[in-house]
């Protein structure tokens, strides 16, 4: 649940938070009336740059209120290092405090208070230590003191790091909202099985480690891709909607706590080239974090505006002294936040300034292709998400007038590359661009739309997203081995979280649509012995198997008569029929012009189906993120670290580990 802010005398927003269940907080990882950021329980890897706020606060009314709303403004704070002397926190980081900061803001305690706009009012005090670190591994103890005598304490720990780096580069795929359910009906979509026994497996299935990663939030047990990516990146929990922050209650979504990602560190440590690739618009949470800092991941503008020149650019004010001074690869959608207009960074040609800084520019596969692989490249193939691999591959008439052109002139973007065509693309720049100095090279390729097409509850299109991401994996594998960088690169493949998804039985298509009414259509699916086996790796009569168009690691059909019945665990009312929209994405519920009931079942979807009552609140048109473990799989130097079970958090400090970016 959203926790929601009004005016007072000052107006913040805390759009990013969120807590479980009803349950309503007035700042996430902050549970008393003092604040310490980084809270209790951080990690940090030797010498990871990070921020420090401390806050104060004073609620003016609801069951919080606390001394006449007046907060403390003489609040000390004090570092331990191990079993030493507390000593005060700007002399123990030889660093200078900000200015005292005195502000309000509001939240609402519960749902009663929503119900009845009845906000509770807090008044705050926070000052702030920019860009500091930890060097020596071990636990340190922060505390803040308050309101004579109350203490907030939390205790941070800097881990024990290899001296030496296992591998050279990097290259971490990113399924988003993959798990191992979907992993499995991809097995069955695409690889034949003969009396039980695949006679052909996915990439994933032959990679050399597995393992599983816990997704939860720092203060909501169900995440979002911003935090989960800021996990996976910088090993620190975060907020629902914050990207390498932690957030605060301040009025600005750019002057919070930040920390370090693993593209800053390698930059600054090993001066090697970054690269994002993504699916989705470049400015996306999953590729946003990587290289950017705000508590608000719906600041598209100025998270391109950040891959060029830094947070510290965007923040003169707030002391950064670290940045991915330009990723030297950057493919992906999101044009509109590019070409000039109510989408770019205050209305700037940011083509313009990336080309300024010697960025080449690429708008479609045939300038990607033909693209010198020494220079820093920005890709840009689209307005918004890239069209789906369905799309692409199996109904291209779906692109045609999208108007959806990268360069803005409201034409359609025809000519696209895939997961597999950028990705290999970026490991030849990176490649070349590090064999000079021998620095190696980190990278993360995402399949974007495995997560929006299960919001959308469109299974098809998510699946085939995740093939292509296994076909990407699988041909990039091949070419590292090829240009001689196999066994120097570690590729860490895995989810940012997941979704209720699952396989339950198949649906016979023709038989649901020929029935009239929503209990006689149910018929037509079967369950156990009755379920039988997939018809889309088979020829047309079923007899045997076939290679279709798409390769040898896609299906052969993806209209056949008996269709996988899934569904997943929380979704808003729709029907379902089972059968693949042949017309595009599929829009399963929508909000009637002019209702304020929420969304209902779209009137044109799957009419040939039967309707779900949804189980969601009737403000959420699609799908949500769930508690699900996700797996993690990995080769190369450094994989055997990643098999067990292990935190979100984790998987960066394997990845800089492997790197050797906490050498000291």
């Amino acid at each position: 649940m959203r926790a929601l802010t009004s005016a007072v005398s000052l107006v913040v927003s805390l759009a990013s938070l969120r807590a479980s269940a009803l349950t309503f907080t007035r700042l996430g990882a902050c549970p008393s009336l003092g604040c310490v950021f980084p809270p209790d329980q951080a990690s940090f890897l030797p010498g990871q740059y990070f921020d420090v706020r401390l806050e104060v606060h004073a609620p003016v009314n609801g069951t919080e209120a606390f001394n006449g709303g007046i907060p403390d403004e003489k609040f000390t704070f004090c570092i331990q290092e191990g079993k030493g002397k507390c000593e005060e926190a700007s002399k123990f980081f030889k660093s200078t405090w900000s200015d005292l900061q005195t502000y309000n803001f509001t939240y609402y305690q519960d749902q009663f208070a929503l119900d009845a706009s009845s906000p509770t009012v807090v008044n705050a005090a926070a000052r702030s230590l920019r860009g500091l670190s930890l060097k020596k591994p071990g636990t340190y103890k922060a505390t803040l003191k308050y309101y004579n005598g109350q203490t907030t304490v939390a205790t941070w720990f800097v881990r024990e790091t290899p001296k030496t780096a296992a591998a050279k580069n990097v290259l971490f795929f990113i399924g988003d909202g993959m798990t191992q359910s979907m992993i499995t009906a991809a097995r069955v979509l695409a690889h034949k099985s003969v009396n039980g026994v695949y006679q052909s497996l996915m990439q994933m299935d032959q990679m050399e480690a597995l393992g599983h990663q816990m997704t939860h939030s720092i203060d909501s047990y169900i995440t979002d891709s911003a935090n989960s990516a800021t996990a996976l990146y910088t090993g620190k929990k975060t907020t629902v909607d914050a990207l390498n922050v932690y957030a605060d209650s301040s009025p600005t979504p750019f002057d919070d706590p930040k920390f370090e990602t693993i593209a800053e560190l390698f930059r600054r440590k090993r001066k090697g080239p970054i690269g994002m690739v993504s699916t989705a618009h470049i400015s996306d949470a999953t590729p946003a974090g990587l290289c950017s800092h705000t508590r608000s991941r719906g600041e598209y503008a100025s998270i391109v505006y950040e891959y060029l020149n830094g947070a510290q650019a965007r923040t003169p004010e707030f002391h950064w002294p670290t940045s991915c001074e330009g990723p030297d690869v950057i493919f992906g959608g999101g044009a509109e936040q590019f070409f000039p207009g109510s989408g770019s960074y205050n209305g700037t040609d940011m083509y313009k300034a990336y080309a300024a800084a010697g960025y080449q520019l690429v708008y479609n596969n045939t300038q990607l292709q033909s693209a010198k692989n020494n220079q820093k490249t920005l890709g840009i193939f689209s307005t918004s998400v890239l069209p789906k691999w369905i799309d692409r591959n199996i109904y291209p008439k779906n692109l045609v007038g999208l108007k959806n052109s990268p360069l803005g002139d409201g034409g359609d973007a025809l000519d696209q590359p895939g997961l597999k065509a950028m990705t290999l693309k970026a490991i030849d720049i990176l490649q070349a661009r590090s064999k000079k100095s021998g620095t190696g090279w980190f990278m993360m390729s995402e399949a974007a739309s495995i997560d929006k097409m299960m919001h959308a509850l469109d299974y098809d299109r998510a699946l085939g997203e995740l093939l292509e991401l296994d076909d990407t994996i699988r041909a990039s594998l091949a070419h590292l081995e090829k240009i001689g960088e196999l066994k120097n690169t570690l590729v860490v493949v895995t989810a940012d979280h997941g979704h209720g998804f699952d396989v339950f039985g198949s649906a016979d298509t023709k038989y649901l649509a020929s029935q009239t009414t929503d209990r006689q259509k149910r018929k037509a699916i079967g369950v156990y012995g009755d379920s039988g086996l997939s018809g889309y790796t088979m020829s047309p009569d079923n007899s045997s198997f076939i290679v279709g168009a798409q390769g040898p690691n896609f299906p052969v059909t993806w209209t056949p008569r008996y269709a996988f019945a899934a569904g997943t665990a929380a979704f808003p009312d729709h029907r379902e029929s089972y059968a693949i929209n042949q017309s595009g994405p599929r829009v399963a519920a929508v909000s009637p012009k002019g209702s304020t009931d929420g969304y209902v079942v779209n009137p044109v979807d799957q009419q040939a189906g039967f309707t779900l009552s949804g189980n969601l609140p009737p403000s959420e048109g699609s799908g949500v993120h769930s508690l699900t473990d996700v797996s993690v799989f990995a080769n190369g130097p450094g994989a055997e670290t990643f098999r067990g079970v292990y935190n979100s958090i984790d998987v960066f400090f394997k990845m800089a580990n492997a790197l050797g970016l906490g050498a000291h």
